[in-house]
């Protein structure tokens, strides 16, 4: 039975006595004067962990109440499907107008608030598969999170709306966050991964993947024509700056063509001769050379883009260069090639001057058996007349004349008039001439693809993290207005967020420095759509988008980053295993310090899966994470996430009472009445996690602490 107003919400509440309650202040029916006095050494009361509700297995709503009744005051409603819903994947949109309703009105009488979990069925919204990224498939996951967002709004009153991310593949060894700082060279997937790890290549306009970059293979590149102490024009200028033909500065090291030309656009960069030879000279490009090529891009790109920027440079010439890309660019560090760029730009170049190559040999072709077709025309017109004029017993003067070759014009053939020979060798000619105007104009068409190709080549990080960005902006976007439409209807609870989550250690989005990156560059792009889509100042734009972009951090996810934690050999495994509890409550302390934690899920493992063990049951730090994350202001929510425990326990709601016992929360008293506080261990087993309420009280209801029946008869 529930008392409206009482802050009774089952028989086991009684012993609490406040009149606090509210989402926005995180008392959930708990007594305000409670804080420090029935939360053990973390920091956390039973009200404040809430339970996730996978919908899925549950089959209806009234089910759902099994999970309220043992004392849940925060239910996370986690979707299993996408798209079309049904039994076992459903959706937000496969509850409908009552199903709603009873879900309102149960968290109303019950004083339970809702959080929600978008469909798991995504990883991230930069749209990535199986062939690079798609644009559609980006915008389906946006849409998945979009009606997650009204679901909230809907049922929730508001609330984070999980989204997981996990945007692209990424090695684990070369990461940034894994090059510097106290944490440097401490994660490796493989023996050897900083040797073979692969980049992948796309083309910035469709998303698809180009080619994978391997550092372990080199590439064959042709060496390119420089000004520089080998170049013949070296001795002549006598090694100094001088000025090109176009009146370009040409300076020591630029690249220049057979005409001492100064070269800017890198798809037109001319190979090296060597004379000797014979042979235009190549080499093979390590990673390392590529990775002084990308820098060396880098700064040719940014001196161009300096000079476009103060209108030295057309809008036109700059976007047909080899640097279109970054006509957008807002700053300087934006302008940057990376070295799987660089290394895809030189097989493309390669490409395309082997294109151009054959494009030329065949257009000079063309040209010469033009040439031979215009003197067959002559001919033809010349011979047709004579034969013409020529009586017909006199014809075979004209083949006999054939026959001497006419001047190797025709070829000797008495048996035909020079007419029919010319009209022969013209079709064959006509052939040649179309095969040569077709096989060149589609090798400079293929040259010309290729170098706009170039000019669109971007690494995969960087494509996926701008359409994440978009993305995530506009999901917080919609956010904002649900959030807005609920308050002026006076049913807002709590701002309607979108919450990333850290998913798995082999995509990006799972290291904590990766989920800041991620939510303060989600911001970034919130807060420029804002000013330019709703005139908002840039201080209120900025604000806004940090009350709409948060994260939820899942600690057994973060856990699971234990398997790729590189050991010292010279220290013990309990030791090895402090320095990994270390590692994650230095980051949990960045995340804090960054501002971008709004949600929390709790789960166990042992460093290896995602196995969802109660916390407590797995080596997680979950006690030293809430605790930091709670001395450091900390008043999100806290849902546990059960799992194993539907399996190897009497219920999923076992792991909440298994996580109040490693909290050493206190479950009774603290309240006005006094009765002594208690440890979870003293009621483990107890009325908790039972599917409906029991038929006796407990307590000091009762003229003893031992069970009685409702009618007070002691149970002997």
């Amino acid at each position: 039975m529930v008392e409206f107003g009482s802050g009774y919400n089952m028989p086991l509440d009684r012993s609490y006595e406040s009149e606090a309650h509210g989402h926005d202040g995180h008392n959930h029916g708990f007594p305000a004067e409670d804080k420090g006095k029935s939360t053990g050494d973390v920091g956390v009361g039973i009200g404040d962990l809430g339970i996730s509700v996978a919908l899925g297995p549950i089959r209806n709503i009234g089910q759902i109440g099994s999970y309220l009744r043992p004392g849940s005051k925060t239910l996370e409603f986690v979707f299993m499907g996408r798209q079309k819903g049904n039994a076992q994947s459903q959706t937000p949109e496969y509850y409908g107008k009552k199903q709603r309703q009873a879900l309102r009105e149960m968290g109303k009488a019950n004083r339970v608030d809702f959080t929600t979990h978008s469909t798991v069925g995504i990883a991230g919204l930069a749209g990535m598969g199986q062939g690079g990224f798609s644009k559609a498939e980006a915008q389906m996951s946006t849409d998945e999170v979009k009606r997650a967002i009204e679901f909230a709004a809907d049922v929730g009153r508001g609330g984070p709306v999980v989204v997981h991310t996990g945007e692209f593949n990424r090695p684990v060894a070369d990461a940034f966050w894994n090059s510097d700082g106290k944490w440097s060279n401490k994660f490796q997937m493989y023996e050897g991964e900083e040797e073979s790890t692969a980049y992948r290549v796309v083309d910035r306009r469709t998303g698809r993947i180009i080619e994978e970059a391997t550092k372990s293979s080199t590439v064959p590149r042709p060496i390119y024509k420089r000004y520089n102490e080998k170049d013949e024009f070296w001795e002549s200028k006598n090694g100094s700056s001088y000025k090109d033909e176009n009146g370009k500065t040409v300076k020591p090291g630029d690249y220049i063509d057979y005409s001492g030309n100064k070269i800017v656009n890198i798809g037109e960069r001319v190979p090296r001769y060597n004379a000797d030879t014979g042979e235009f000279e190549v080499e093979q490009r390590t990673w390392k050379d590529l990775e002084d090529d990308a820098q060396e891009m880098t700064d040719i790109a940014r001196d161009e883009w300096r000079k476009y920027k103060k209108g030295k440079i057309s809008e036109e010439d700059f976007k047909n260069s080899s640097w279109a890309r970054f006509a957008n660019a807002a700053t300087e560090d934006q302008v940057r090639i990376r070295p799987e760029e660089s290394y895809i730009i030189a097989q493309l170049e390669s490409n395309a001057a082997q294109a151009r190559g054959w494009a030329k040999q065949q257009s000079r072709g063309f040209e010469d058996n033009l040439k031979q077709y215009e003197k067959y025309k002559k001919a033809l017109k010349f011979y047709k007349k004579l034969e013409e004029e020529t009586p017909k017993e006199e014809l075979w003067k004209l083949k006999k004349e054939v026959s001497a070759d006419l001047g190797g014009l025709i070829p000797a053939d008495p048996s035909k008039l020079p007419t029919e020979i010319i009209e022969e060798r013209m079709r064959m000619m006509k052939r040649e001439i179309d095969y040569a105007k077709e096989g060149a104009a589609g090798q400079f068409a293929t040259a010309k693809r290729t170098e706009e190709t170039i000019r669109h080549v971007e690494s995969a990080q960087t494509y996926a993290l701008n359409e994440a960005y978009r993305a995530y902006a506009e999901a917080a976007i919609v956010a904002m207005r649900q959030t807005e439409r609920i308050k002026q209807e006076g049913r807002l609870k709590k701002p309607i967020t979108i919450a990333l989550e850290n998913l798995f250690p082999e995509q990006y989005g799972a290291h904590p420095d990766e989920l800041i990156q991620l939510v303060q560059g989600s911001r970034k792009v919130m807060a420029e759509k804002l000013q330019q889509q709703f005139g908002m100042n840039a201080d209120q734009a900025k604000e806004t988008a940090k009350k709409h972009v948060t994260a939820t951090l899942d600690t057994g996810h973060l856990n699971i980053w234990r398997k790729y934690w590189k050991a010292d050999p010279k220290k013990t495994i309990a030791a090895n295993d402090k320095d990994f509890d270390n590692w994650i409550l230095d980051k949990v302390k960045d995340m804090m310090e960054a501002k971008i934690i709004g949600h929390v899920h709790l789960d166990d493992n042992y460093g290896y899966h995602d196995d969802h063990l109660a916390p407590g049951e797995g080596n997680t730090p979950n006690r030293e994470m809430v605790k930091l994350m709670k001395d450091m202001g900390y008043e999100g929510e806290l849902i546990v996430e059960p799992g194993a425990d539907y399996a190897v326990d009497s219920s999923g709601f076992s792991s909440v009472m298994k996580t109040w016992k490693d909290f050493g929360t206190t479950v009774y008293g603290g309240g006005k009445i006094g009765v002594g506080q208690k440890q979870w261990a003293d009621v483990q087993y107890g009325f908790f996690g039972q599917t409906q309420p029991a038929y006796f009280t407990v307590g000091q209801y009762v003229p003893s602490e031992d069970w009685s029946l409702w009618s007070r008869v002691q149970l002997e």
